[in-house]
């Protein structure tokens, strides 16, 4: 391990939990790889206090945050600057502090969602895409699919919140949750943005009436945004299905090596972050 001093720079992840989080091991293995001093922590905020935590990175000096739950929105309200993106979302995951002491907010989810498919050999453009669930990370999938102007239906629990997660996209459409297996039986790609899929409950090849969680088949792509298990009850019954599978791990990966490049300024040792990403993971 690289030696601490005081000239060591700070950098972390804010959340509640955070204890589970594998973004200290895939930032200092990047650190170490391309031989900067700095130092990554998960830094445990509760709920309510994520402002107040990014409005202390000016005056502690802490160079970047990336910020999960449940902070995401009260972070980006600290910030002095927002991209785009963020202010479209309306939460960050990525907090740098800059030159002039400014704290500049950005959201790479959506960034990461797309070259992580993109590595995979999927091309979303023009086609269909089933977006179960509508929280943060829902929302930045519907953004960037709907930048390469595919066809986005949201369906979500919350139909005030799936009508907003839609909204982020030109076309984009909500559908009933009890729907799901229809909406699911016409689309190229479904994107589970739910927790549900961690287990086999409520998962049938093809679709029941009653089925918790549709499961795409031949021809279709099943994309599971939960990182741990590395394969999920969901992505293991649409692999048995026929369906193309791509887990949470390379998205996971890909939007903190976009953050690691705004943070840092260095291009990310990708295959460095890939490898400490899956350490551990089961």
């Amino acid at each position: 391990m690289t030696e601490i001093t005081g000239r060591t720079q700070l950098a972390g992840v804010i959340g509640e939990p955070v204890r589970h989080s594998r973004s200290p091991q895939i930032h200092n293995a990047a650190y170490r790889e391309v031989g900067l001093d700095w130092v990554y922590v998960g830094l445990e905020v509760p709920a309510g206090l994520g402002d107040v935590a990014v409005g202390s990175m000016s005056t502690l000096g802490i160079r970047g945050l990336n910020v999960t739950m449940p902070h995401k929105d009260a972070a980006a309200r600290a910030c002095d600057y927002l991209s785009p993106t963020a202010v479209a979302l309306g939460g960050v995951n990525t907090v740098v502090l800059d030159g002039e002491g400014k704290l500049r907010g950005d959201s790479t989810d959506g960034a990461g969602f797309l070259a992580c498919i993109e590595e995979a050999g999927l091309d979303v453009t023009d086609q269909t895409v089933l977006v179960l669930g509508a929280g943060g990370a829902a929302r930045a999938v519907v953004r960037a699919v709907a930048s390469l102007s595919a066809e986005v239906i949201v369906v979500a629990r919350r139909q005030e919140a799936g009508t907003l997660a839609a909204s982020l996209a030109p076309n984009g459409t909500t559908g009933e949750w009890a729907d799901a297996v229809r909406l699911a039986a016409r689309a190229d790609v479904l994107v589970n943005a739910t927790p549900i899929g961690m287990t086999a409950t409520g998962l049938t090849p093809g679709g029941r009436a009653d089925a918790e969680l549709p499961v795409p088949g031949e021809g279709q792509w099943a994309i599971d945004l939960v990182y741990e298990p590395l394969c999920t009850e969901f992505m293991k019954v649409a692999e048995g299905a026929g369906a193309a599978v791509v887990g949470g791990l390379g998205i996971l990966v890909h939007q903190a090596a976009l953050a690691f490049e705004q943070m840092t300024g260095v291009p990310a040792p990708l295959e460095v972050m890939r490898a400490a990403a899956a350490g551990g993971v089961q």
